[in-house]
């Protein structure tokens, strides 16, 4: 059996969902946008330098979910999916998924994005498998904090490892193993699998991945 991993962001795809979700409940009236999108747009910035608190991001990211009832949460999510993360998933990365999926392997997207969030775009894709940041619940309501170790650079790693061992298998188990992934802040859990794959990735992770003979992929539509 072979293992394959996908990163979601900017890599399945073509943007980031948690700026996106952000940008959303702007649009929707519930968070200020003064206060919310240069905060918003600077964790974004830190993400991509590599810089990011993760736990000072979490802490920004996951505060809307504590203000407002889980009904409603639901529904500004479905919306959300309609209005945002479809149009953002290119046919090639559906095909990418599929062909993986139809190969029998054990598959799962790897995230750093919280788990409310993630869930349904694990199921667009058909994935069955989601290692998402945890948010934090108390008697079905958000606390605005998360759980657990998030799924964020030697996180994912950990995470991974943990998923893997409630099913009696490790990394070494499998013939072959993925992960795809845009980002340099992936380099940890890329460095564990026999087949590295940078997607559409950014300047770092380009440059480690001609230094190290990794494939280099792309699902964005030609312009």
């Amino acid at each position: 059996m072979n293992l394959v991993l996908f990163d979601l962001d900017n890599t399945l795809i073509a943007g980031d969902s948690d700026v996106a979700w952000t940008q959303f409940l702007i649009e929707k009236g519930v968070l200020d946008a003064s206060a919310q999108e240069t905060r918003n747009l600077v964790f974004y910035e830190q993400y991509k330098a590599g810089t990011l608190d993760i736990y000072e991001f979490l802490d920004f990211q996951l505060a809307p979910l504590a203000q407002h009832p889980r009904a409603q949460l639901d529904v500004w999510r479905d919306e959300f999916m309609t209005r945002h993360i479809r149009p953002m998933i290119p046919p090639a990365a559906r095909a990418l998924v599929d062909e993986h999926l139809q190969s029998g392997a054990l598959t799962a997207l790897v995230t750093a994005t919280n788990s409310f969030i993630t869930w349904p775009i694990a199921r667009e894709f058909g994935i069955a498998h989601l290692i998402a940041t945890i948010p934090a619940q108390e008697n079905g309501v958000f606390t605005g904090k998360s759980r657990g170790i998030p799924a964020f650079k030697s996180g994912k790693i950990a995470r991974v490892e943990a998923w893997l061992e409630s099913m009696g298998l490790n990394l070494g188990c499998f013939e072959k193993s993925w992960f795809y992934s845009d980002s340099h802040n992936d380099l940890p859990l890329l460095q564990q699998v026999s087949h590295p794959v940078a997607v559409d990735p950014d300047e770092i992770l380009r440059a480690v991945a001609h230094e190290y003979g990794w494939q280099i992929l792309t699902l964005r539509e030609a312009k």
